[in-house]
């Protein structure tokens, strides 16, 4: 056929979407991020298919395909939008700390790290991405894990300096041993182990954010003031 003819044709037919991509599914991306999030909070992510948050996004494996391409980038794309918007909300905190007039406390640095962690616990997705960055933690491939985990590095050096200017008496090594602790404390808190309903007999609830978040800043205050051990 000639060159001419095939043009024509391609032009009459118009511009072929790619497969598996229906129309009218503009936020189908999104929804599918959505679905993953909580399929790989539940299920980890060795058993979680894709085939599964399809059905959970109600869209088609094509279109999971279509947008990701493999597990293991959709996993990635999961966990790295959800703790760059920590990321977001702990340096926006912190830098209205350090470049306001006014001197702040180490109690505000503690705030500005904390809170945006909770604040993403009042979703379901948020709270499904902290039980999510809990396996990413403890059990998923180690590959990958690390590099995602990198996401917060940056940000952490930038508190680590900010808790240095407040307590200059802590060394810069004390300083990193502290910022891991904190980084435990936080983690563990939004784990969903239900350990400290078990412990204390349903005496205390992990759904009392507000306790939780109160009991947490009182515990970490006390070991970042504590002397120096070196």
């Amino acid at each position: 056929m000639p060159r001419a003819k095939k043009s024509a044709l391609r032009k009459k037919a118009g511009n072929p979407r790619r497969p598996g991509r229906p129309e009218g599914e503009t936020f189908a991306r999104e929804r599918i991020m959505n679905a993953a999030e909580v399929v790989f909070s539940e299920l980890g992510y060795a058993r979680a298919s894709t085939g599964e948050i399809a059905a959970r996004a109600k869209v088609t494996q094509a279109l999971v395909n279509y947008y990701f391409g493999s597990k293991e980038r959709l996993f990635k794309e999961v966990y790295v939008r959800r703790a760059n918007e920590i990321v977001k909300g702990r340096l926006e905190r912190l830098h209205a700390l350090t470049r306001g007039a006014n001197p702040f406390t180490l109690s505000q640095v503690l705030s500005a790290y904390l809170e945006p962690a909770f604040a993403i616990r009042r979703t379901r997705g948020g709270r499904a991405f902290l039980r999510l960055q809990w396996r990413l933690l403890h059990s998923e491939p180690p590959r990958w894990g690390a590099s995602l985990r990198k996401v917060y590095d940056d940000s952490a050096r930038e508190f680590v300096a900010a808790i240095r200017e407040i307590a200059p008496q802590l060394s810069e090594q004390t300083a990193y041993w502290r910022i891991v602790f904190i980084i435990g404390t936080y983690a563990y808190m939004h784990s969903d182990t239900h350990r400290l309903e078990q412990i204390s007999r349903g005496a205390c609830s992990a759904n009392d954010l507000e306790q939780m978040l109160a009991q947490a800043k009182a515990f970490v205050l006390g070991g970042m003031i504590a002397p120096d051990v070196q």
